[in-house]
């Protein structure tokens, strides 16, 4: 796939008030500081996502237009927030569910892991969480220039191995770095691949779109 361009839409304080679309929405969603605003970028451009040495820094629903409307690229604000009180932790978490579980148009959650680090409580208590509300999702390693490739495969067979503990079949996964550009072509192809499979949906004849 190749993004021929992409524009900032909208930044939105709640699910009620994003855009209102008939395209694929493709989230993504970690820990602070976990680096997505940079694969935002890798995948984009340069400086269309804002991108902070300081954790927590998105905190608003961020909906990117890409190709002229084709889908949208949606940055949601980190989960985590040990910087933030407990009433904004709590306003954090319910935009972040309600988007997940009430925006029709999300089609998939990218949920970034920083591949340095062992298996986190916090994603791997968000990532059963989606799986028992059956959200469509993929696992983005992120960083993984900061590690030697030989480390780097080693430490995504130890968290697929980990995983496998509480998933009979395992989604998508994909090893990325904002900085050598690596898994850039790799999460590209996969999105034109879902929004290929989505456009064939709607041209049956049985399908619902196709009787409207």
């Amino acid at each position: 796939m190749q993004i021929r361009n992409a524009n900032y839409k909208v930044s939105s304080p709640s699910v009620e008030m994003c855009p209102v679309t008939d395209v694929p929405e493709y989230a993504f969603i970690g820990r602070s500081n976990v680096g997505k605003s940079s694969l935002i970028n890798l995948l984009t451009r340069k400086g269309l996502a804002k991108t902070s040495q300081k954790p927590g820094k998105t905190m608003l629903i961020n909906h990117f237009e890409i190709n002229d409307g084709e889908f949208y690229i949606v940055d949601l604000p980190g989960y985590g927030f040990a910087s933030r009180g407990k009433n904004q932790r709590e306003e954090f978490s319910k935009m972040i569910r309600d988007y997940i579980l009430n925006r029709r148009q999300m089609t998939l959650l990218f949920v970034l892991l920083d591949i340095r680090h062992k298996p986190q409580k916090i994603d791997v208590e968000f990532l059963r969480w989606i799986g028992e509300n059956g959200v469509p999702f993929a696992i983005v390693f992120t960083k993984a220039d900061k590690v030697g490739p030989v480390a780097a495969q080693t430490k995504m067979e130890e968290y697929k191995a980990f995983l496998s503990n509480d998933w009979e079949e395992l989604p998508p996964i994909f090893l990325t770095s904002s900085e050598d550009k690596r898994g850039k072509e790799d999460l590209l192809q996969y999105i034109e691949n879902i929004n290929k499979s989505l456009a064939e949906e709607c041209d049956t004849p049985d399908s619902p779109q196709s009787q409207s």
